[in-house]
């Protein structure tokens, strides 16, 4: 019978003690215990929230500015007439221009629909890792692909596309996921282009007769398929687009943003970039574009990517494209050069056919620059502006940095054999090389200021590259 006391006397113990630990809680008067290892302990995750001073102070992930060049790929229904561009429906329909209307004429059956180019969008060819060893070749980091441009057809089965989808017109694949996974095999980072508007949607015509006042359209399409392709994919970078009708208020951009910066399966790597509203081009997002082709005059303080395209007229494919339409080697090297130096990343733009083919001329210049970077790469990998960006004169040199060594890119080989730098102070320890030669190149201080660096005197065909060279300088201030 003590016993059984005793045992009530405990048990009733314990209970006070737990209703006191439980007061003391509630109460804020017990803390969590201090960390006493300062390595291991870590600060709960920031959550951002869904405005724009809060989501524009997220930290951009680190890969994306060591990355600096990628592939961009511009593919769709449009690759099927693949005439004029990418706005081909825009340009017949909605503007309703007479070239165009004159095209469909000569070229297609009376009554031919938009709609009727989807089956014949088939990607035969395509070979998700023929694709993936062309990009990795051609030196490119990153690649982003156009998993819906404003034409509204998806190049993934989309479960708010019906009949409008790789997966049930064409194709039949989901031709994001096929390359996504052929790309990552490579250890490439995978971008995701998407269109936030569609020309003709029924819904977003609807929303923009309301003034925009409504969201059918919004919560219909844009939104589910931004969180599907996030969900499914798992990108590392979202190119959004087709923003400029509407604020990013219409859109519900700030909280989809939130979600990804917060809560998504790619938190703490995913990069965006600014086109998220009207209001948003060059002052919010993740990195900037600005415009096509965006191409400052000076350092940003903001990073940002200048897009382009191989086809200077067009960003999908052309059946008409003449080769003066195209970028040759050396304007899209100098270009990758003067993006980095200024502090930017290189987006090259690519537009396959509707078979699934990346034709000859594309394939050749990829693989120029993927030639130039083989050599020239450690100076753009990775690399920082320097305190001096370029050097105007007639040898137009461009800078970049890494560490403590600088690299000078200059664009035109000197007639004398000797290359002038006027900004590198030197010092007791300078040395010069010039990367794809080994030997230490001879240099002597500039009678201005810098110093005269001797090249080395060799027939062009033993020179590194063809066209833009790197010195590389260390000990210099």
């Amino acid at each position: 019978m003590k016993s059984r006391v005793v045992g009530a006397e405990l048990l009733l113990l314990l209970l006070l003690l737990q209703l006191q630990l439980h007061l003391l809680l509630v109460l804020g008067a017990v803390r969590a215990p201090r960390c006493t290892h300062p390595a291991r302990c870590t600060d709960p995750p920031r959550r951002y929230t869904a405005d724009w001073p809060s989501l524009d102070s997220r930290p951009l992930p680190a890969w994306f500015d060591e990355a600096k060049f990628g592939v961009f790929v511009h593919w769709g229904v449009f690759s099927v007439p693949a005439w004029g561009s990418e706005w081909f429906w825009w340009h017949w329909k909605g503007e309703k221009l007479p070239q165009y209307e004159s095209f469909m004429n000569e070229n297609y059956p009376p009554n031919f629909t938009y709609g009727d180019f989807g089956p014949r969008f088939t990607a035969r060819f395509f070979h998700p890792d023929s694709w993936a060893n062309l990009f990795e070749a051609a030196g490119a980091k990153y690649v982003v692909l156009t998993t819906k441009h404003h034409e509204g057809f998806t190049n993934w089965p989309s479960p708010v596309s019906w009949n409008w989808n790789s997966k049930d017109l064409g194709p039949h694949r989901d031709l994001v996921g096929e390359l996504g996974t052929a790309i990552r095999n490579r250890n490439i980072r995978y971008g995701l282009y998407h269109s936030l508007l569609e020309w003709f949607h029924p819904l977003y015509l609807r929303d923009k007769k309301n003034g925009f006042k409504t969201q059918h359209f919004v919560r219909a399409k844009t939104m589910p398929e931004l969180y599907d392709l996030v969900s499914r994919y798992k990108p590392d970078l979202i190119w959004s687009d087709g923003e400029w009708e509407c604020p990013d208020t219409y859109w519900n951009s700030t909280n989809f943003l939130a979600w990804l910066y917060n809560d998504s399966p790619v938190k703490d790597v995913v990069v965006v970039n600014d086109r998220w509203g009207q209001n948003c081009s060059c002052r919010h997002g993740g990195y900037y574009n600005c415009q096509d082709k965006f191409k400052p005059e000076t350092l940003p303080d903001h990073k940002w990517e200048m897009c382009t395209s191989i086809d200077k007229l067009s960003w999908g494919y052309r059946r008409d494209m003449a080769m003066a339409d195209i970028a040759s080697e050396s304007r899209i090297i100098s270009e990758l050069i003067q993006t980095v130096s200024l502090g930017g990343n290189y987006l090259l733009n690519i537009g396959p056919t509707k078979d699934g083919l990346i034709v000859p001329i594309f394939q050749e210049r990829l693989l120029a620059v993927g030639k130039w970077l083989s050599i020239n790469g450690e100076a753009i990998y990775a690399s920082k502006p320097w305190r001096v960006q370029s050097e105007k004169n007639t040898t137009s040199v461009w800078y970049t940095s890494k560490g403590s060594a600088v690299y000078a890119i200059f664009l035109h080989w000197p007639e004398d054999g000797i290359l002038s730098l006027k900004s590198p102070i030197t010092t007791s320890t300078t040395e010069v090389t010039m990367l794809g030669i080994e030997k230490h190149l001879k240099w002597s201080p500039n009678p201005g200021k810098g110093l005269l660096v001797y090249l080395p005197q060799l027939p062009p065909s033993a020179l590194p590259t063809e066209f833009a060279w790197t010195v590389k300088l260390t000990g210099v201030e």
